[in-house]
């Protein structure tokens, strides 16, 4: 049994996390078992996810499979165009300079501050009263 190529990427944003999936094929895609137009209608979410095959220039070579759990759809968006990233510079070495200029291999590692005990938010603190 010969296995197909597929090379693989772990995509991360706020707290979602997304694993990605490509083969060689004719750029079908599998979001969580929905097409990308379904899981993402809003147009900026799909352009955003697919900018790293765009920049790769091999839009519509490789069939997408993605798993993608945690945060909302700018979150989600954002992990699976990591995880693109990451996958095309398994499949070809060579990419990963246009890619890294991009930015598009950097995590983007704004998360949403902890809240602090004593505090009412993560800096809001009580108000203050000398007397």
């Amino acid at each position: 049994m010969s296995q197909i190529a597929q090379y693989r990427g772990t995509g991360k944003r706020k707290t979602s996390v997304a694993r990605v999936i490509l083969r060689p094929g004719d750029g079908n895609t599998w979001f969580n078992g929905r097409t990308i137009e379904d899981y993402f209608p809003r147009a900026a979410h799909r352009t955003s996810a697919l900018a790293p095959l765009q920049t790769a220039g091999v839009e519509g070579t490789f069939d997408i499979r993605v798993r993608v759990h945690g945060g909302g759809p700018s979150g989600q968006a954002g992990a699976v165009r990591h995880g693109i990233a990451r996958a095309l510079v398994e499949a070809d070495p060579e990419l990963r300079v246009p890619l890294k200029r991009a930015g598009f291999l950097t995590r983007d590692a704004r998360i949403v501050e902890r809240k602090k005990a004593g505090l009412h938010k993560a800096r809001k603190a009580p108000q203050f009263s000398k007397r």
